[in-house]
């Protein structure tokens, strides 16, 4: 892996810095990433997690305002399916500006973990390119550790990664007709 230049606020100098993605079709990848981010504030870090495609309060989001400043949730998505063939522009215009948020984030060194949730469809759908994203990855500040969530996790995303999670679904009630549940799916 190779090391990166950067600031070292917020990051302890000597620290890895890893890369995490956590892909999939089984359930709890985000959840699994806001446990993390969970643990590392219970460590004394500054965690940033940017979620895309995401405009809905879930129960993960709604707890981690109990833990700011330590813990900040940034979404950029909207209500609305995103169609990967016809994007509409506002739709890649509230995308591409979380993407800049991320490489500011990433690169100030303010934070020691930093999660990009939904990144890896984002990728899949064509709606950034894999390019932009892994350069944001590369030019992180030293030591910030950083997790990719999301089905369909590019093989790019998955030769950079450091620790790499397939979540995959056994059985889940939805296939019986059950509908998402609060506090359980969302």
């Amino acid at each position: 892996m190779r090391r990166r230049e950067g600031s070292r606020r917020g990051a302890r100098s000597g620290a890895l810095g890893l890369v995490h993605v956590y892909t999939g079709d089984g359930k709890g990848k985000t959840t699994a990433a806001f446990g993390l981010a969970m643990r590392a504030v219970g460590r004394g870090w500054k965690v940033l997690i940017i979620q895309f495609l995401k405009a809905r309060e879930s129960g993960e989001v709604l707890a981690a305002e109990r833990l700011r400043p330590e813990l900040e949730v940034r979404r950029f998505g909207t209500e609305r399916f995103i169609d990967p063939r016809h994007p509409r522009e506002e739709d890649l215009a509230v995308l591409r500006a979380g993407l800049e948020e991320a490489r500011r984030s990433l690169a100030s060194g303010d934070y020691r973990l930093v999660v990009l949730d939904e990144i890896n469809v984002v990728a899949h759908m064509g709606l950034i390119g894999e390019d932009e994203i892994l350069e944001a990855i590369n030019s992180r500040a030293e030591g910030v550790e950083v997790v990719l969530t999301g089905r369909y996790a590019p093989k790019s995303f998955i030769d950079v990664a450091d620790y790499v999670t397939e979540f995959r679904e056994v059985k889940h009630p939805f296939r019986k007709g059950v509908q998402a549940r609060e506090g359980i799916e969302f």
